[in-house]
């Protein structure tokens, strides 16, 4: 058994953006293995990741769910100032769907297909057909994987993301209004907004995450490097205790059923998952993991995907992308020293 020091903090605040991956988060605190660490933690809600990176650069948050190519974007001063951050424990993989709106989709013929590029290969063909028609499609942030993703799925259809339609950034909760509002004609987000949008008949769920890329991570806890080197010991048992909700979330389907029923409290989640009857972990076709330590445990590799799409948008900026800061950033030390791995 890993024997943890005593901690240097004993309250924080957390940053999370309303998705089924902060579930890890909303188990430790709610399932009392915070507590247990010895941590009084308070999860703060944050609706724009623009806003909750800011917020952790500025000290405000001890530390928050991230994006899992944004503490690598804060450490190479991509959209703000540089700030060292890191990725000591991952959150989940896997995730994200892409969807359009219900009339977009009806219009094209695309629809989910075991090949995602049947899909965009359908949107295609529509577009070509279309003088006066250039879609918006939503994303949640530059630096991010639905994002690349995004671009990916559009590129499989020959379509240039820079070039065939327009690209926005909205926050994920503001998703699903804008489709039915008819602001945007589609979207790549974390659930629940995907399924949500396809429960309310707003949109189609055409393609996802897990399809067009296989291993990399999606939602990582983020802290700067100085509050990793000054809080230590907090951050070994802040780790401890996301990787026992992970297990706990793991061993019992009962477990899934009650971590949905906390999501779906106002603080967190709320409404956005009534259309859920349980947290579906691994399940066609979002594939949302959540659990054990081969998730958990950063992985340099497992980065290097999106990684290299962050490298090919420094070059067009005469920069380079160097593997020391990505070593840096998604190092498993932490991880490992925690669990004892």
């Amino acid at each position: 058994m890993t024997v943890l020091k005593d901690a240097e903090l004993d309250r924080l605040t957390l940053g999370f953006v309303p998705l089924i991956d902060c579930a890890l988060l909303v188990v430790a605190r709610e399932q009392g293995f915070f507590d247990a660490q010895g941590l009084e933690v308070t999860l703060s809600r944050q609706n724009a990741w623009s806003t909750l990176r800011d917020r952790v650069a500025a000290g405000l948050l001890d530390g928050a769910q991230m994006l899992a190519p944004l503490p690598l974007a804060m450490s190479l001063g991509l959209g703000r100032a540089p700030c060292d951050t890191l990725a000591p424990i991952t959150l989940g993989r896997h995730g994200n769907a892409i969807a359009l709106s219900h009339e977009l989709a009806e219009a094209s013929g695309a629809a989910y297909h075991q090949d995602p590029a049947t899909s965009a290969r359908a949107l295609a063909d529509y577009l070509s057909r279309q003088t006066d028609r250039r879609l918006s499609l939503a994303m949640v942030y530059p630096h991010s994987c639905q994002h690349y993703q995004l671009r990916h799925w559009l590129g499989l259809g020959g379509l240039d993301p820079d070039r065939d339609v327009d690209l926005t950034v909205l926050p994920p909760p503001q998703m699903v209004e804008a489709l039915e509002g008819g602001r945007i004609d589609g979207f790549c987000v974390g659930e629940p907004w995907g399924s949500l949008a396809e429960s309310q008949q707003a949109g189609r769920i055409v393609a996802t995450g897990a399809q067009l890329w296989a291993t990399p991570p999606e939602k990582v806890l983020g802290v700067t490097r100085s509050w990793a080197h000054r809080y230590p010991a907090t951050l070994a048992r802040l780790i401890r205790a996301i990787w026992e909700a992970s297990e706990w979330l793991a061993a019992d389907p009962a477990h899934r059923r009650q971590a949905r029923d906390w999501l779906a409290l106002p603080p967190y989640l709320d409404r956005s998952v009534s259309h859920l009857d349980h947290l579906p972990l691994n399940e066609a076709p979002i594939h949302q993991q959540l659990c054990g330590s081969d998730v958990l445990r950063p992985d340099v590799d497992a980065a290097a995907l999106f990684a290299e799409q962050m490298d090919q948008q420094m070059r067009a900026n005469g920069r380079r992308l160097d593997r020391a800061t990505l070593e840096a950033c998604y190092s498993p030390v932490h991880f490992d020293a925690a669990t004892h791995q």
